[in-house]
């Protein structure tokens, strides 16, 4: 008689649906998990070393390339714990910016993250909707920035640089005709907070066709309702953070447990889930992204009357005016040694933490008085989640272990490092 024995499995890494770089080995009794083991470390670049070897702000940009799917919201624990050993303080118009391009990051994460864990289940459409949205946030942040993705905009005492007061237009070519760039250009012919206010106008109504296409979808519930289920004190066991432990019913989040910059003067919800299923966690990422539409509006209010400096006024921590700089030699040789030799932070350690898209993030660093980080250590939101996947998995099908990796909103550049 032949002997019935479990068998194993790799899963990824060249699965899609284990972005890109995750290997699972999965032991299966027939088509059900008896035990996944997640294997990491295909994508590690040793962040958090190279960060010792680059200046304070020539270490930013790593940042943005952690989890590049929200680039912004990963800049800012870094400069909140440089801010804090420094003892600065970010002028209100910068925070006020951090803020909004924080909620404007959450809501391009969400997109993908919905967007994508669709496509994984089997539902082609949604993510050409989400991608539609993206393609208008990736124009805010590449004409705040100069960049579409790593932008490096938030620096150390502030933001790299105010609001820019046009938006760049289509042109008239071979593929698009007069009429079509009007249309198109209707959004950007005031500057970009009128660009952002007309996206948080149309948003919500795009977020309606998202939940038309996916809430009350048969296929769409038979694929994530009970499945990944997590209790409320599971969840804390096991460290979750953000969606995943409101997906569970327990209302953390940063923002409104722990505020920082000007959260406590906003106004918005947090949602939270009952089940601690996949499919709970659907739908507080979806309220999430309407959430964030709402603090969106009320930075762009808060903006318009109030201009002001949006970079601290300590030269120690920012670089000189460029007016300035062509006009004055020690403003020219000032902005050499800051860009050439980097700020001096004061000897200390700190952490500071934010409500990144995907949960809490968080950097904790020592300084020894030098131009550079004497250690970095970040704390990431996806590895944390992902080190659950053997208990999530344990007893669904093979399946349904890719609606868990989606529901996760896994990301390898944060779970490397």
């Amino acid at each position: 008689m032949a002997e019935i024995k479990n068998y194993t499995v790799n899963l990824g890494p060249q699965h899609p649906a284990a972005h890109g770089v995750l290997r699972l080995v999965l032991e299966l009794d027939g088509e059900v998990v008896v035990r996944a083991d997640p294997h990491i470390g295909l994508l590690h670049r040793g962040t958090e070393k190279l960060m010792e070897h680059r200046t304070w702000v020539q270490s930013l940009p790593y940042m943005d390339r952690l989890d590049y799917t929200s680039m912004f919201v990963n800049e800012h624990p870094f400069c909140l714990a440089v801010e804090r050993l420094l003892g600065v303080e970010v002028p209100l118009r910068g925070q006020y910016i951090r803020v909004m391009f924080d909620e404007i990051t959450r809501i391009l994460n969400h997109l993908l993250s919905i967007g994508t864990q669709a496509l994984d289940i089997g539902a082609m459409a949604m993510v050409l909707y989400t991608f539609r949205e993206r393609e208008d946030i990736f124009d805010m942040l590449e004409a705040v920035s100069g960049a579409r993705m790593h932008g490096a905009y938030y620096r150390p005492g502030g933001v790299y640089r105010d609001l820019p007061d046009s938006m760049p237009k289509y042109q008239v070519n071979k593929f698009k005709n007069e009429k079509t760039v009007k249309d198109l250009n209707k959004a950007r012919e005031g500057n970009l907070l009128d660009f952002i206010e007309d996206f948080t106008d149309r948003f919500p109504g795009y977020v309606d066709e998202y939940e038309t296409l996916l809430t009350g979808n048969r296929i769409w519930k038979q694929r994530t309702v009970g499945i990944g289920v997590v209790s409320p004190e599971r969840a804390l066991q096991l460290g979750f953070s953000g969606p995943m432990i409101r997906g569970s019913g327990i209302a953390w989040d940063l923002r409104k447990k722990q505020p920082y910059l000007v959260y406590d003067q906003l106004d918005f919800d947090i949602p939270v889930g009952y089940n601690g299923d996949s499919y709970d966690r659907y739908l507080v990422r979806v309220e999430e992204m309407r959430q964030s539409n709402r603090i969106i509006r009320q930075c762009i209010d808060w903006l318009r009357k109030n201009p002001g400096p949006v970079m601290t006024d300590n030269l120690k921590v920012a670089p000189p005016r460029r007016a300035k700089m062509k006009a004055n030699m020690e403003e020219l040789i000032h902005h050499f040694k800051f860009f050439t030799e980097g700020i001096h932070v004061p000897p200390g350690e700190v952490y500071a933490a934010t409500e990144h898209a995907k949960g809490e993030f968080g950097v904790y660093m020592i300084s020894d008085g030098a131009n550079k980080p004497y250690r970095v250590k970040l704390r990431s939101t996806a590895f944390t989640h992902l080190s659950a996947m053997d208990e999530m998995a344990k007893g669904h099908m093979i399946a349904d272990v890719i609606t868990i990796i989606g529901t996760m909103d896994i990301v390898f550049g944060d779970v490397d490092r």
